[in-house]
């Protein structure tokens, strides 16, 4: 399934899960890799969609320039691609970042773009989002003693709190490469995710909000992003005013928090919404 594609001027690296239907284009988190969505591929949806799971530039096997982490920059990666595979329109989404770029991609790119599937993302995020995430960001650059030490410190997060599912190990190993003797390390850099952080920030994601016309359906999920009382990543509050910016938006809640929606029960509700959604 892992395919690489030359693209405006970087090598960006996908996974294409071949399935009946339309092409479902899907981004994974900001520090994330396409092996995020194995959760919903495992739970079958491509039954109904051929599924393009991508690394964004600076992720996983794909190139990481030093720099060039704007929000332009990554959709023309996106666009890049579809066009060296010859696709006209798609499905766009993704997870958090991802489905920030998706919003970006239907509003800068709207002939490409049918319909959007965003999941935990909004024009509007937690107040705290960029603290709540920073234990994300604080795993980059650092080197491991081993895979094994790399898992246990992962399952310490406050998020994975009394939950793991071992389906989302194929996404950590996909996170990390492997030195001399066994040492583990991140494969994005900080420099590049604290770029894209920046730009998306900056970004006015409700003008792009208001310019999107194509049927979008936002899936949240409000389980404590944290230790037990912590609030989601995205409040259900938030979530409805992007559903009440956008011209036509369904929205479903799904079971877990901002990561563990994307397996078990969480994913499963994704599958069963993305394809009533779809047909």
């Amino acid at each position: 399934m892992g395919q690489f594609a030359q693209v405006n001027g970087i090598r960006l690296h996908y996974l294409d899960h071949q399935g009946s239907g339309p092409t479902l284009v899907l981004m994974p988190g900001l520090t994330a890799n396409a092996n995020s969505f194995d959760g919903l591929i495992a739970n079958g949806l491509t039954r109904t969609h051929r599924v393009l799971a991508l690394d964004l530039r600076g992720r996983g096997l794909s190139d990481k320039p030093a720099s060039g982490y704007s929000l332009s920059e990554h959709a023309e990666d996106v666009i890049g691609l579809l066009d060296t595979l010859e696709i006209d329109q798609v499905i766009m989404g993704g997870h958090s970042f991802g489905g920030l770029m998706s919003f970006f991609l239907a509003s800068v790119y709207p002939d490409r773009v049918s319909r959007l599937v965003v999941m935990d993302a909004a024009g509007a995020m937690h107040p705290d989002t960029r603290a709540m995430i920073q234990p994300s960001i604080d795993r980059l650059g650092k080197a491991i003693p081993s895979w094994e030490d790399y898992l246990a410190f992962v399952k310490m997060w406050p998020f994975f709190r009394d939950w793991w599912d071992p389906a989302i190990e194929s996404y950590f190993q996909a996170d990390i490469k492997t030195l001399d003797g066994g040492i583990v390390i991140p494969r994005s850099r900080p420099e590049a995710i604290i770029e894209a952080v920046d730009n998306v920030l900056a970004e006015e994601w409700f003008e792009h909000l208001s310019q999107i016309t194509q049927p979008t359906l936002l899936l949240n999920a409000l389980g404590s992003f944290g230790l037990p009382g912590a609030p989601p990543l995205l409040p259900r509050e938030q979530a409805m005013e992007t559903v009440n910016a956008l011209a036509d938006c369904r929205y479903a809640e799904i079971p877990g928090n901002h990561i563990t929606m994307l397996y078990g029960a969480g994913a499963g509700k994704i599958v069963e919404e993305i394809v009533r959604f779809s047909s």
